[in-house]
């Protein structure tokens, strides 16, 4: 698919969902650009460039000053934020955005910033808005930020050599400037790899080429190496491109509380020359690399392309955060060794299954589960066959699970060669009716009674379902789930997906934490005599139920604020305490008739 097929596809997804939302009863006019926001900012989180994104739209003159804000994603912790400001043209066509625009629209959001950085922009906007709580939250947060990136969000070409501008400065802190265009999407998004756009420069972070053992091969689908990667430039690299650099890893960073981590943290501050000795070092899998000399003349490593750790993510972090934490730990004497493995397989699928052979066998510093592997665990594959091979009640349309990301659209692509056949299919299978991994897990932990780990996002919410998997036991009573087990899934997420029409449009902000609690509450409330069965018939819910979701709705938001003390309510809603209360305090009695639970 070439990049203004791509660009079609992208429009038509975005007036779909714009479609959709227009259907809701009661909801203002869904703006084109918020629609898209959400739908590039989730994409960004997808593939782990950024944290759970928040549609959050402001636009105004704020002290003669224009300031803009699009959406925003806040790590957990509240030390790194991403902000997001969209340019959106809604054209079929290609077209140039040129410097100027972006870099001018990049000013209004780092207007946004700066006067949260100095305490003034909260006092001076209304509070109902659904904006002024995060400018709260970034005022009294600014100082302990570590990162802090800006991101231009736009359907149209950047007219320029780089999607990066230079980095600006505020208050002491480096804010860094990218752009997202439709054409890195494309990138992203048709290969498959967004690693490809990762290209280290050695000669820049490390000084000069890293020093190799180069083994070339010529009978297989890989080339091979040894090197040695000096502490400081690693700690560079992770600083640079974070989550990113580990995305083929099988496990997230641990933090260092384990045995293994607190090990690498005090030989790095006791004894850093035994780094090398110590550590078992990193593999790394690559795209390209390219061949130099080093400073004595020997043959060295210039730069590589797709750079993926896919072992020795424990290390690579907490160099970072050990240094992050202890200004006074000196990385110059630590050297950190590493294989490295050069991929040369023009088959996508053989390279994917090296890569992922390669990062299970590899991690041997923790253990690995077999949960850790994702999309190829079990679960998911039965999942997607039920999927596959089940049909609606009306016996034409079907739910779609989204095993691999981005298998949705390679079936129009592959299956809908023609316009007819693609339009016959997206009737079939619209995009309402896709259920990602993501998904599948927040139905399951909201009616578990887990809004707090749902509250966390959608991947930390994921992999602790995954992580409870062994001991998860379906409505069947078995282990692994039956064709009945599926059609309840769906059943939840029809109850999600039509609880989120109704209180998307009811409130201003934190629309989701609000859904979480308050379908949560249902399954408390109503979940030992909800007919989920009835809903899959159906494809629905009832008249009634909307009702009651309505009401518990107005009552858990209140509650929600009410019990935050001033923090904001995306982050007191993660806390366990939150559920304590929300599910303790009186609500109205549930209306008579509903007949899911008849």
């Amino acid at each position: 698919m070439e990049l203004a097929e791509f660009l079609r596809q992208t429009q038509a997804e975005v007036q779909e969902l714009l479609n959709e939302r227009m259907d809701m009863p009661d909801e203002p006019y869904p703006f084109p650009e918020s629609v898209f926001t959400e739908v590039m900012m989730q994409h960004m989180s997808d593939i782990g460039m950024t944290f759970e994104p928040v549609v959050c739209h402001f636009d105004a003159k704020v002290s003669k000053a224009n300031v803009r804000l699009s959406g925003y994603a806040l790590s957990d912790e509240v030390d790194q934020l991403d902000m997001f400001v969209s340019l959106y043209n809604g054209s079929g066509e290609l077209q140039s955005l040129p410097l100027s625009e972006a870099t001018k629209a990049a000013d209004y959001c780092l207007r946004f910033l700066s006067m949260c950085a100095e305490k003034k922009l909260s006092g001076k906007m209304d509070e109902s808005s659904e904006a002024y709580g995060f400018a709260a939250t970034v005022e009294a947060a600014y100082p302990s930020l570590d990162q802090v990136r800006v991101y231009v969000l736009t359907d149209r070409v950047l007219n320029a050599k780089s999607k990066q501008f230079q980095s600006r400065e505020i208050q002491g802190k480096t804010i860094k400037l990218e752009v997202m265009d439709i054409e890195r999407l494309y990138r992203h998004t048709s290969a498959g790899k967004p690693r490809d756009e990762l290209v280290v420069n050695f000669e820049e972070v490390a000084g000069e080429a890293l020093p190799c053992v180069w083994v070339p091969g010529q009978m297989t689908e890989y080339d091979y190496a040894m090197t040695v990667i000096p502490g400081e430039a690693l700690r560079f690299i992770y600083e640079k491109y974070g989550q990113r650099i580990l995305e083929a890893n099988v496990r997230s960073f641990l933090q260092v509380t384990g045995k293994v981590n607190k090990g690498i943290r005090d030989t790095l501050k006791e004894n850093p020359e035994r780094f090398m000795a110590y550590n078992n070092g990193l593999v790394i899998v690559a795209d390209e690399a390219h061949l130099g000399k080093t400073s004595d003349g020997g043959p060295g490593i210039t730069w590589l392309k797709g750079m993926q750790i896919v072992n020795g993510g424990q290390t690579t972090a907490s160099l970072y955060f050990t240094k992050k934490k202890d200004k006074g730990v000196d990385l110059s004497s630590v050297k950190v060794p590493a294989k490295l493995i050069v991929l040369r397989s023009s088959d996508s699928d053989s390279e994917d299954s090296l890569v992922r052979n390669i990062s299970k066998y590899a991690n041997s510093q923790n253990k690995v589960n077999d949960s850790d592997l994702e999309a190829h665990h079990e679960l998911h594959k039965q999942l997607e066959h039920f999927a596959n091979t089940t049909y609606c009640p009306d016996g034409v349309s079907r739910w779609f699970y989204e095993r691999s990301a981005g298998s949705y659209r390679t079936l129009l692509i592959r299956e809908g060669s023609t316009p007819a056949k693609k339009k016959a299919l997206q009737k079939a299978i619209p995009t309402s009716r896709k259920v990602t991994k993501p998904d599948m897990a927040k139905f399951l932990n909201i009616w578990d009674q887990k809004p707090a780990v749902v509250s966390q996002g959608a991947q930390k919410n994921f992999l602790k379902f995954m992580a409870t998997l062994p001991e998860f036991r379906w409505e069947s009573g078995e282990e692994t789930p039956t064709l009945a087990d599926f059609k309840r899934v769906i059943a939840k997420g029809i109850l999600f997906k039509a609880a989120t029409k109704l209180i998307r449009p009811k409130f201003q902000a934190f629309q989701a934490n609000i859904t979480a609690y308050t379908l949560a509450l249902v399954s408390l409330k109503l979940g030992d005599r909800m007919n989920l069965d009835m809903i899959w018939n159906n494809q629905d819910i009832s008249n009634h139920l909307k009702e009651q979701i309505s009401i518990w709705s107005v009552e858990v938001q209140k509650y929600l604020h009410g019990s935050s003390s001033g923090r904001m309510i995306s982050e007191w809603a993660k806390n366990p305490k939150c559920w304590d209360y929300i599910q303790a305090v009186q609500y109205s009695d549930s209306i008579e008739g509903i007949p899911e639970c008849n």
